[in-house]
């Protein structure tokens, strides 16, 4: 038997209808609209974790690629064990929670909290091998099971034509539509998503991957030709490095050693009874965000693979929530936030990605991604958000499995849909229709239909906002 032979039975490659070139198609494809994760990653957190006797650019480079280490080995869980082509790495808006809020928020030592994710994928590995976390997933409501994909869509474009600036800040109606005139990415990101989306009504395989590279070539052409300034359409620092002709230097430069991290890390473990309140409370915050975000993004990615089962459950659903507990632990360990499953992984899922080897993809081009962490910056980041633009007008179909004829069903999935991009938090859209879902039932004398669970999570969550306000609010300091 062949490598190819080998590849093909281990992954189930005829099981899953697929083959190798859609698979590597898909890992690319998710590997371009997730890699901004190794630069956008240590931009937040260098912001919070100062060394002594290392400079900010250093400090930048370590983050780097302990975000790269730690996605590896999530994605290698998920790729091997769970057999799912889901891409994982240090989760948004979860490290800027580590960063601006614990860090220079509360006053918490970055190496504290560090420790509490630590602690945080300690308790996930646990909870996951005993089910509990399998468990907890299978009591969502099912209108809030199948109204998840529909909301990550809305959620993705959302954030897609943010960054296209199609839509921008608006001080009295908070949003509004960009100037594609006057706004040179704007201008650009139009013309690549409408290439893109032609590429995917012809039915063309690699879509989003051309519309990726295609966006950016150009993006790098312009500037070269000097049509618009350097900074507008590239990064500007990645511009003079490549124009500068130092990039075999800068790449010789980068700061490989980690071990600082590491030794926070360790030292942050004996600072845990300066103040356990509130270290307790910092990993309750940590976790409760980390485990409905995960469950969100693995259910509505799911959905559009055609994963989930008839009651809207993904079959096996330990295995890959076992790949972000360990990715969390290992990546505390070395000097990251918690690691979570990416909602970029979709356009992989619609590029044809339906096992393991998808996500085994993704991880190998992380790992070459640390030969050349400066330059990652090199494909703007508009350019791979195109794709969450595509991707989120797809997983709209999601919609059709909801009964609006249903009062419990329209509002606790309405309410998960619309909550997830207005508040920019996958675990905000599945509280509100976790929450309202027993209440309508209970209102239309239904209350029997809701188990004893159900009620639980939601007073769950009602704890858990309290505390994340009391936080938020400055309530609670180290």
């Amino acid at each position: 038997m062949g490598a190819f032979e080998q590849l093909a039975t281990f992954f189930g490659f005829d099981e899953h209808d697929t083959d190798l070139e859609t698979e590597l198609i898909a890992g690319i494809t998710t590997f371009l609209a997730m890699s901004y994760i190794i630069v956008v990653n240590p931009a937040i957190l260098s912001q919070a974790i100062q060394i002594e006797g290392y400079e900010q650019p250093e400090v930048f480079q370590m983050i780097a690629v302990a975000t790269i280490l730690a996605s590896v080995v999530a994605i290698l869980v998920m790729a091997f064990w769970a057999n799912r082509p889901f891409g994982l790495a240090p989760g948004m808006g979860l490290n800027a929670f580590f960063a601006y809020t614990v860090v220079l928020g509360l006053g918490v030592p970055w190496q504290v909290a560090l420790a509490a994710v630590f602690v945080e994928g300690i308790v996930f590995i646990v909870l996951t091998a005993v089910g509990a976390r399998r468990y907890i997933i299978e009591l969502f409501p099912e209108p809030v099971k199948f109204a998840v994909g529909a909301g990550i869509g809305v959620y993705l474009l959302f954030l897609g034509l943010q960054e296209m600036q199609i839509v921008v800040d608006d001080p009295e109606t908070l949003v509004a539509m960009g100037n594609v005139a006057t706004s040179a990415v704007a201008a650009l990101s139009v013309a690549g998503l409408a290439l893109m989306l032609i590429l995917h009504a012809r039915g063309i395989r690699g879509a989003i991957v051309i519309g990726i590279v295609a966006t950016a070539i150009a993006g790098w052409v312009l500037t070269l030709a000097g049509v618009v300034d350097s900074g507008t359409l590239v990064d500007g620092n990645t511009y003079d490095q490549v124009t500068g002709g130092g990039i075999v230097d800068l790449i010789a430069s980068v700061q490989y050693d980690f071990t600082p991290l590491v030794a926070g890390f360790v030292d942050g473990l004996g600072m845990i009874t300066d103040d356990p309140l509130v270290f307790v409370l910092v990993v309750f915050t940590f976790f409760f965000v980390d485990f409905f975000d995960t469950a969100g993004t693995l259910i509505g990615v799911s959905q559009i693979g055609g994963f989930l089962d008839e009651n809207g459950d993904l079959p096996e659903i330990e295995k890959p929530l076992m790949a972000d507990a360990v990715g969390t632990t290992v990546g505390a360990i070395i000097g990251t936030s918690t690691v979570t499953t990416y909602i970029e992984s979709s356009t992989g899922v619609e590029e044809g990605g339906r096992t393991g080897f998808t996500a085994l993809v993704v991880g190998v081009l992380f790992l070459l991604s640390l030969l050349v962490v400066p330059l990652m910056s090199a494909i703007p980041q508009y350019a791979t958000y195109l794709a969450l633009v595509v991707v989120g007008i797809i997983m709209l179909q999601g919609v059709t499995d909801i009964d609006w004829q249903d009062p419990a069903w329209a509002i606790s999935a309405g309410l998960t849909i619309t909550v997830m991009p207005l508040t920019a938090s996958i675990s905000n859209g599945l509280a509100a229709g976790i929450m309202s879902y027993p209440l309508v039932k209970a209102s239309m004398g239904e209350a029997d239909d809701v188990s004893l669970g159900q009620w639980t999570l939601a007073a769950t969550f009602v704890l858990y906002f309290a505390t994340y306000f009391a936080v938020d609010a400055g309530m609670l300091s180290f």
